[in-house]
């Protein structure tokens, strides 16, 4: 039997909605926004009857009967099928316990970084660094208001985590840069032009 997709996160969103109870394509929307997961994946909400048609035809979940509330136009409100429930629980388990292979654009930077003068990735790498200090702030904020369970919010907790890794690594690799202790840098100075001026930057 071949390997289901599961590439779209807002298709996995719409099983945990729906796991919880019966709804609306609009209070699936609704829902996720008010709980801003739209922070902790790309949920493109345009496509999000598309997605509910494709698990419905995939026997992920089902119709039920429109529901008309006052004036309003009748609205069907879906509901998730035993294979859907089957279907959410390995779909989290592999997310949970698998790591993957993420290609992130900082690390693509940090492996072309030699084609840029050392001095000049240093201040970038300071620009950086204000900028995860400030996102380091929001983050803690978020973890300090304690009106929501910590379990609603662990995924704030663990870019909070990634954060400060991420702010300590970067401070630490601009010092290295900026004190000549980076090994290898004598040969990175070798690759620049003469005068090591960047090609995009000013002479």
């Amino acid at each position: 039997m071949p390997k289901p997709q599961r590439s779209n996160p807002l298709a996995l969103a719409v099983l945990v909605c729906l796991f919880e109870r019966p709804m609306h394509p609009y209070e699936v929307a609704h829902t996720l926004r008010t709980r801003g997961k739209h922070e902790s994946m790309r949920l493109n909400y345009g496509s999000l009857y598309s997605v509910v048609e494709a698990l419905e035809k995939r026997g992920l979940i089902e119709a039920r009967e429109p529901v008309q509330e006052g004036k309003r136009p009748p609205r069907t409100v879906y509901e998730i099928t035993d294979a859907g429930s089957r279907e959410l629980a390995d779909w989290l388990a592999e997310l949970l316990a698998t790591p993957v292979k993420d290609y992130l654009a900082f690390e693509a930077g940090l492996s072309l970084m030699a084609a840029l003068p050392p001095e000049e990735v240093a201040t970038l790498l300071h620009q950086r660094v204000d900028a995860l200090t400030t996102r380091l702030a929001v983050l803690r904020a978020q973890q300090s208001t304690g009106v929501v369970p910590r379990l609603f919010t662990i995924e704030t907790e663990y870019l909070e985590r990634l954060c400060e890794a991420e702010l300590e690594f970067v401070k630490a690799l601009a010092r290295d840069i900026e004190s000549g202790d980076l090994e290898g840098i004598d040969d990175w100075r070798g690759f620049q032009p003469s005068g090591g001026a960047s090609t995009g930057g000013s002479k």
